[in-house]
């Protein structure tokens, strides 16, 4: 028995203020054909069944482009007669009950299962279970919800868990409304063919469970995650699981340093060569508030031309005896820097260049809502 798990989609997702030739968000697009692979790849392959845990859509109230999008691809699955079974993420779960979960417009196909009530359903065919837990507002109610699974496992047949939690990982609760799976009930991992999990974007087996699996997303939803392996995994049941991660091209996305106090050494030696529609990433580091000054964040963006946007991170030297040392990330405030300036350049005549330049940089930074 074949089973694709892909999971952590977020179609609808978008960022930076760039448009591509449709006029639509080039990250809201990228979300797209990383979706869109993983189709091709799921209707080349024909697996028995296919499985998302979670976040199918970036938001619980989705623009319409990404509500379409959603049905037109997953009416390719229906052509191909594939059972498809998806469960809510926290991401497409309501905070308020009065709010209808949009997983309920995926139930217009027939092939489609969805699961987003905040409560346990199995999903059962003539040879398999699907044990589906959709996302939880409320974990009160969660070890009553693990108790169903563990009464509804049927050994007659291969049993598959759902889930879009934090599993392994109970110090790492970084986002609104995720849950971490109690660590005393990972006995019931023992219990299933495969544990199919979602929130969490990087690939990868759960501790020393060799059944447990985060499928990782399709994209990157932050300049923090620098992964490559985005994709989808490919389980085989028989005998198994056997578990195998496939990857999809996505939008390069490549990091630079240059020492300021090197600035226009090391800004000639960067290789360029696959800066074309990149995401680029600039660490500009050993910076003082007068350097600083000096270089203006759209001189290096200009340097990297051609790439799709381009972030600059700034990080200054410690100064010693000064009121604030350390690494400092993004602009200092206007104070600071004019105070600097003051305190560390002696020629009166740069010093007032230097403090007039500065003022003009916070003007527009202010006026642009930066």
């Amino acid at each position: 028995m074949k089973i694709i798990h892909f999971s952590d989609t977020h179609l609808g997702f978008s960022d930076l203020d760039v448009v591509n030739e449709e006029g639509i968000n080039q990250r809201e697009a990228d979300f797209y054909k990383a979706f869109s692979d993983v189709i091709d790849a799921i209707v080349e392959t024909k697996p028995d069944y296919v499985i998302h845990t979670g976040d199918l859509f970036h938001r619980a109230s989705p623009s319409n482009r990404a509500i379409t999008f959603a049905l037109t691809q997953l009416k390719r699955l229906e052509s191909a007669n594939i059972p498809f079974i998806i469960i809510a993420g926290n991401h497409s779960t309501p905070r308020t009950s009065s709010s209808f979960p949009i997983l309920g417009a995926l139930e217009t196909l027939d092939n489609v299962h969805a699961v987003f009530g905040q409560r346990y359903e199995p999903v059962v065919f003539d040879d398999i279970v699907f044990h589906a837990l959709p996302h939880i507002n409320d974990e009160r109610i969660i070890p009553e919800e693990l108790d169903k699974i563990e009464a509804g496992i049927d050994p007659r047949k291969s049993n598959v868990l759902m889930m879009h939690c934090s599993v392994g990982a109970h110090y790492l609760m970084h986002e609104f409304g995720e849950w971490v799976y109690p660590k005393e009930r990972e006995v019931l991992f023992t219990k299933m063919d495969y544990v199919a999990l979602g929130h969490w974007h990087g690939f990868g087996a759960v501790g020393k469970h060799p059944n447990v699996y985060y499928a990782g997303s399709t994209e990157r939803t932050g300049s923090a995650d620098k992964r490559d392996d985005k994709g989808y995994v490919v389980v085989e049941l028989n005998g198994g699981p056997k578990v195998t991660h496939h990857t999809i091209p996505l939008r390069k996305s490549l990091d630079f340093s240059i020492d300021a106090e090197r600035y226009e050494e090391e800004l000639a030696t960067l290789d360029l060569s696959d800066i074309k529609g990149a995401l680029v990433e600039v660490r500009l580091y050993n910076l003082t508030a007068a350097s600083s000054v000096d270089i203006g964040n759209q001189a290096i963006v200009e340097h990297f031309k051609g790439a799709l946007h381009v972030k600059v991170k700034r990080e200054f030297k410690a100064i010693e005896g000064s009121a604030i040392e350390g690494e400092i990330e993004a602009v200092s405030l206007e104070g600071y820097f004019l105070a600097h300036i003051k305190e560390a350049v002696r020629d009166e005549t740069e010093r007032k260049r230097l403090s007039e330049k500065a003022k003009a940089l916070f003007a527009h930074y202010e006026e642009a809502g930066e």
